[in-house]
């Protein structure tokens, strides 16, 4: 499995910004894929994640403001992100999740920089 995270950059605070993640490989053996987010200096945390099944789960701190979708015709995952915040700033990486019959591994994209400033 590989994922190639694309679409960071720099934007004001309040406008907004679509990251895509494009997964390849043995897609098959996912269960869940989700953007997470690493400020310096901090852990990384999860951001939006979107199950198999399609249910989708966001971090507090983003809920109304950020929306996690996929197309599967594309085999890509989207994080539109909107009203984005100075505190949104970090980088940002896709992540994936195997189903736990497929051994359970994450894999990981490179991540893509997005910085929140004026």
């Amino acid at each position: 499995v590989q994922l190639q995270a694309s679409g960071g950059g720099v934007v004001q605070p309040g406008g907004s910004l679509r990251l895509s993640c494009a997964v390849s490989g043995s897609i098959f053996m996912l269960n869940v894929i989700g953007w997470y987010r690493q400020a310096p200096g901090q852990q990384r945390e999860l951001v939006a994640a979107i199950s198999d099944g399609g249910g989708t789960n966001y971090a507090d701190s983003v809920k109304g403001r950020f929306t996690i979708a996929r197309d599967t015709g594309k085999n890509t995952v989207y994080l539109q992100m909107t009203m984005l915040k100075p505190e949104d700033t970090a980088v940002y990486y896709c992540g994936a999740t195997a189903f736990r019959g497929y051994g359970g591994r994450q894999y990981w994209g490179q991540g893509t920089l997005v910085t929140v400033s004026s």
